[in-house]
């Protein structure tokens, strides 16, 4: 029973990639059985002063799964998760894979616009949400979204529950009318999506990735052995969950799958971090650049013990060779690994013993040896070596298609199915490949993606802005931030603070808001009639250049 809007893997790719032994024909939830059930007597999962063991988190999943199917979720129902870094999170994820149901990973900022787009798309049946975060009522966002969506049914809530809305709490503390038995009667194909990741997307709101249960448990494992995974180790769980890294790459799949353990934290601090490492010996950190610069400059470093963090992984933007030397000097017993990932699959990691110099100029080379890899130019040829092109992947964990959108798989998909990425590389002497930077249409904030269309196409219905530009300026944390360049209508004028309230009433993410208005007579246009985006961006990073000198 395939799911509609999900393109398939081709027949020979298919038989190659089980001959090879990458797909195992299991589904995840059958493989976190056996690892439960392996290592039950150790310790799975922490967060605060709980300490859960495999044997207590399996008992949880098998509760929640038994009132999942009380519910009525079944295999290839769609359920759109948005919780924070919790326990909590981690049952709901692995119970859902226990009734086959299709996680859609949204995040903690997404807020009306997002979700509702998710649930529409995917005619989600169910949403999983957290009370309230900060000043934000996410069950009052929930009703909104429940009376506009006729697809969703359950809305289920970590922490306090209104009538009519179901309490997690509950689930995970009380027994359902369904005997966890009936759990050994749902068939879960391995060829079926088990979750629903988020992309980059440069086309408004992110495109979804389906990720099928035979390409997601070989994208944890393969990965869990390229950042030397042992038992005994832990990893600190600081960014999101819901985000392919550290969810599986390797991530808490990747740790478990090693009987290892996740550490989860709240908090990006540097100093609750830094106190986390200390009293978990925490051995892997897994960090995008600007959270990572942040923490290695902070003084508080040199006041805890934090000897016994081992591999610090870096993904999501490029590292600057500055900031490894940096985080290898504060850490002295940590090796800093690039890797370069998407939740579209292909992954490509700095081998841990790779030369020095290697490991500071590249981001690896592809973990599989089926990871087919082209660097192409606008024809599609392939470039010569230490060229620069865009990056054509395809493999037996990366998608042959985003989820229900045809015509845009037409064009970031070749006729032989490679995936083109937008990312412009060069191979490097070694055989590694170095990032030179991107044909998106994108903002790297930090590590989230943000798609200038959609932002621009919000701030064009503001009544005052006649054209708009949103482009990436730098900075020296998150590596880019957005500055709007608006054209106003004539004789009206426009600030950033009314910006924003236009796009916060317009339900967004508070991450994709522009930091910097600039207002222009009109946009520069390239020699094709294009808005010259790239004219717009070294104009903002010349006004931004410290060196830069007022004419006097």
């Amino acid at each position: 029973m395939a799911l509609d809007g999900v393109v398939p893997f081709p027949p020979d790719f298919v038989a190659r990639y089980r001959a090879k032994g990458y797909w195992e024909d299991r589904s995840l939830a059958g493989v976190f059985q056996d690892v439960f059930a392996t290592f039950a007597g150790r310790t799975a999962l922490i967060a605060g002063s709980e300490h859960i063991t495999y044997r207590e988190l399996a008992g949880r999943v098998e509760r929640l799964a038994s009132h999942f199917l009380e519910l009525g979720l079944r295999p290839l129902d769609r359920v759109v998760v948005q919780l924070p870094n919790v326990p909590e999170f981690v049952s709901v994820y692995f119970a859902l894979q226990r009734v086959g149901a299709i996680a859609v990973m949204a995040l903690p900022p997404h807020r009306y616009r997002e979700i509702k787009y998710y649930v529409e798309l995917t005619e989600a049946v169910a949403y999983v949400i957290p009370d309230r975060a900060g000043d934000f009522d996410f069950v009052e966002l929930a009703r909104r979204i429940t009376s506009e969506c006729r697809s969703l049914r359950h809305v289920v809530v970590a922490g306090e529950a209104p009538p009519g809305m179901v309490s997690l709490a509950t689930c995970l503390s009380t027994e359902s009318r369904v005997p966890a038995s009936a759990l050994g009667d749902v068939t879960i194909d391995s060829m079926d999506p088990a979750v629903l990741q988020l992309s980059g997307g440069t086309t408004g709101v992110p495109k979804l990735i389906p990720r099928l249960h035979n390409d997601y448990v070989y994208n944890s494992k393969t990965a869990a052995t390229m950042v030397d995974v042992r038992p005994g180790d832990a990893l600190l769980v600081v960014l999101p969950i819901a985000h392919n890294l550290p969810l599986a790459c390797p991530g808490i799949q990747g740790f478990f799958l090693r009987g290892a353990r996740a550490v989860l934290s709240s908090s990006v601090r540097a100093q609750d971090v830094f106190s986390l490492i200390e009293r978990e010996r925490v051995t892997h950190l897994a960090v995008v650049p600007a959270l990572l610069i942040r923490w290695i400059n902070d003084p508080a470093i040199s006041r805890y013990d934090l000897s016994s963090v081992r591999v610090v992984q870096s993904g999501g933007q490029r590292l600057q060779p500055e900031v490894k030397r940096l985080c290898e000097a504060r850490i002295p017993s940590a090796t800093v690994q690039e890797n370069f990932g998407m939740a579209e699959g292909m992954l490509t990691f700095v081998r841990l013993d790779d030369p020095y110099d290697v490991r500071l100029e590249t981001v690896g080379r592809p973990m599989c040896p089926d990871d087919e890899v082209k660097l192409v130019d606008d024809e599609g040829r392939e470039v010569a070596d230490g060229e620069v092109g865009e990056l054509a992947v395809r493999g037996p964990y990366t998608l042959r298609g985003y989820y229900r959108a045809p015509e845009h798989n037409a064009r970031v998909f070749t006729p032989d199915g490679f995936y083109l990425s937008g990312d412009l590389m060069r191979r490097h002497p070694s055989g590694n490949f170095v990032v030179e930077g991107r044909k998106k249409d994108l903002i790297n904030r930090g590590g989230e993606k943000i798609s200038a269309e959609e932002i621009e196409s919000l701030i064009l219905s503001h009544p005052a802005v006649q054209n708009v530009a949103c482009v990436p300026m730098p900075d020296p944390i998150l590596g880019e931030r957005t500055c709007a360049f608006v054209v106003p209508r004539r004789g009206q004028r426009v600030t950033l603070p009314e910006i924003v309230v236009h796009l916060t009433e317009a339900g967004i993410a508070k991450f994709k808001l522009p930091e910097r208005l600039e207002l222009i007579d009109e946009l520069p246009l390239s020699p094709f009639g294009k808005v010259s985006k790239v004219t717009l961006t070294k104009l903002i990073a010349e006004r931004l250049s410290p060196t830069r000198t007022t004419p006097g």
